[in-house]
């Protein structure tokens, strides 16, 4: 050390005496050898980091000789010299900053793959290890020759000696895993994960060698070695580069690792499926998401609504083992989803509980059907929007309101209103809901909110909408759910066709009205659901009938140029309400609940009709056109000796007086 210190002229004689001696004792027992190897691999770590780059060159060079020379006597089962060996390399590769050296170090360790793959063995970690290194490099000739040797030893080291490298399986998917998450090579991120898809084939291909491989294992049961040992890491990264990537490359490790559990999860016992989704909800994790609001609002709308459908496909295909693991979790998740002050994540957690309803209900037991029930209702609850009722402007007066020249069209302008649910983008054939980019989102009408509006108040008013947006997709959810996707609209449309030619009686039949889920829920689960729509209904009802409120917030900014209505909810909800009463009065199977039934009919509509004949806008009372058929359709398609309509009748005399009114609007 004392030679190689000057730094001018360093001395190099002790060092190549030094491995010439290396080189002769090679020959002595391992424990002699190792022993040697403490003290000359130690001097190796030093010299190999010497910030003269010719002594660290010459270092570097005369380990390869030596490792080249070391590596052909191979290793003995059970045996960790190569180990010990390779280390230094791996030392001057995370201690010296010098391109240079990197390279070489780098191209040192190809060229024993190259040569000597047939002999190593302890000796992988260390390779792993130096790639993982020069995986995160900035310097591509570096990072490609690392990937380049990486991808070889996984396509063809691992196919040919696989029982000798799989020590070192979890390192080798590691240093995949560094290579995805370099940001400055986008094409080699992408070919490291399909290298890790590739890795997914050899676990399912060779589970047995995983069960037989034992040597830190011993605690682990053989029939988890593969899971602990095989898919486990394989999962895990890809979750990891989910967390660490930019859009374009976590959206390729999310299609691969969904890939990866709906190929081979057949094989996954249940207690795996547990550790598997623990990392999968790591990607809703409010602490791990990103600080920056427009990088989060990306997130949501982009990687955990991707996240959301991946996992309700995995659950419906494979229900039967995880119906008792995950249920209870999706639908935490779902209901955390409409939390969210992001539109696309909260139309997409209705939309999933719709899709898993629908495609598993007829598997579900009744007390799957309560937890689906008991979501569906705290989503509701959560999702009024009763600040739109309560909401006042600082101080008590109005902001700055419209601008002074057209404060003369106030009084015209305020007559007219708009749907807040306009700005909803229509689901697509397949029930999920189009990309941002294929509609207006809330957050696009908010950002034109009048500038009258304050920060604050338009972040309020942001989370208002949402919550409108999901009182109606989940009115939508529960139709969908209950009749089966367009079965309403298709009968409403037949409805009206029927009242049109004059022939209310017409038999109005729906294809795909037993398609629905009604046959699987009882009587109070259906009765918890009308409770929910009518709720949803009421409070729609109060906000449209304050005309002082709904002022108060249009002068505020809120929603356009003109003043909020929730006429959709207020009609969907109470058509959906009707339908449901209507189908079980006339269900022979729920005659123990007919009497509950009628009353909650005779109710319903009295209040519904009773309403109607207040309504005083022309736009309102045609937004019940729809409504109204329903109902009188309905009404008349019950047979006269169960007929509600005489008791409704007799009871409400106002609606008999004006029931020509009701029909000629």
């Amino acid at each position: 050390m004392d030679e190689l210190l000057s730094a001018t002229h360093p001395r190099m004689f002790s060092l190549q005496k030094i491995v010439e001696i290396s080189y002769y004792n090679m020959g002595r027992i391992r424990l002699q050898w190792s022993r040697i190897w403490e003290v000359i691999g130690d001097h190796f770590n030093k010299v190999g980091c010497n910030p003269n780059e010719d002594v660290a060159i010459f270092a570097v060079d005369s380990l390869r000789q030596l490792s080249m020379k070391f590596l052909e006597k191979g290793e003995l089962a059970n045996f960790r010299f190569q180990k010990d060996f390779l280390r230094p390399f791996e030392h001057i590769m995370k201690r010296n900053r010098s391109p240079t050296i990197r390279d070489m170090v780098v191209r040192c360790i190809a060229q024993m793959v190259n040569s000597q793959a047939a002999n190593i063995r302890s000796g992988w970690k260390n390779i792993f290890s130096v790639f993982h290194l020069a995986a995160s490099d900035q310097d591509e000739s570096i990072v490609e020759l690392a990937f380049q040797t990486t991808g070889h030893i996984v396509t063809i080291v691992f196919e040919k000696h696989f029982p000798a490298t799989i020590d070192s399986f979890q390192d080798a998917v590691k240093c995949l895993s560094e290579f995805a998450c370099n940001a400055a090579f986008p094409d080699t991120s992408m070919e490291a994960i399909r290298l890790i898809r590739h890795c997914a084939k050899y676990v399912s291909d060779r589970p047995q060698a995983f069960k037989e491989y034992t040597s830190d294992d011993m605690n682990v049961a053989p029939e988890d070695r593969v899971w602990v040992r095989g898919w486990f890491p394989i999962l895990f990264e890809l979750s990891c580069i989910i967390n660490r990537c930019k859009l374009d490359v976590r959206t390729r490790g999310l299609t691969v690792m969904f890939e990866i559990m709906k190929t081979y999860g057949h094989t996954y016992e249940k207690h795996w499926w547990q550790d598997l989704f623990r990392i999968v909800f790591r990607i809703f994790d409010n602490m791990k998401l990103p600080e920056q609001q427009t990088e989060k609002a990306e997130w949501m709308t982009t990687t955990c609504n991707h996240a959301l459908y991946a996992i309700c496909d995995v659950f419906t295909q494979y229900l039967e083992v995880l119906s008792d693991v995950l249920l209870d979790d999706i639908f935490a998740q779902l209901y955390w989803c409409v939390q969210q002050d992001n539109e696309q994540l909260a139309r997409s957690g209705t939309n999933c509980l719709e899709n898993v309803v629908i495609l598993n209900g007829e598997k579900f037991t009744l007390e799957i059907w309560d937890k689906t029930c008991t979501c569906m209702l705290d989503i509701f609850k959560t999702t009024i929007p009763h600040a739109l009722l309560t909401w006042r402007p600082v101080g008590g007066e109005f902001c700055s309101g419209p601008p002074s020249d057209a404060k003369e069209k106030l009084d015209t302008i305020s007559q007219k209103s708009v749907d807040i649910h306009d700005s909803i983008q229509p689901r697509s054939s397949d029930g999920r809901p189009y990309q941002p980019s294929t509609g207006v989102t809330v957050a696009e009408e908010t950002s034109k909110v009048r500038p009258t509006a304050k920060f604050p108040e338009q972040k309020l008013f942001a989370a208002l909408l949402i919550k409108c947006v999901v009182q109606l997709e989940l009115i939508q959810t529960i139709d969908n759910i209950v009749f089966f996707p367009a079965t309403s609209k298709k009968e409403d449309a037949e409805n009206l066709a029927a009242a049109q030619r004059d022939a209310v009686d017409f038999d109005v039949h729906v294809d795909t009205q037993d398609q629905g889920m009604y046959r699987f829920l009882t009587s109070q689960q259906l009765f918890k659901l009308l409770d929910c729509l009518l709720e949803s209904h009421r409070f729609a009802k109060a906000f449209n009938s304050n005309n002082e409120q709904r002022t108060a917030l249009w002068k505020a900014g809120f929603k356009g140029k003109s003043k909020p209505n929730l006429l959709k909810q207020e009609t969907s909800s109470l058509a959906c309400g009707l339908r449901i009463l209507f189908r079980m009065y006339m269900d022979e199977s729920r005659t123990n609940a007919w009497e509950e039934v009628q009353q909650r009919l005779l109710n319903v509509c009295s209040e519904a009709l009773s309403y109607f004949l207040t309504l005083t806008s022309e736009s309102h009372r045609e937004a019940w056109t729809n409504l109204l058929l329903l109902f009188l359709t309905k009404v008349l398609k019950i047979s006269d000796e169960r007929r509600i309509s005489n008791i409704l009748f007799k009871k409400q005399t106002f609606v008999s007086a004006s029931s020509a009114q009701i029909c000629s609007k």
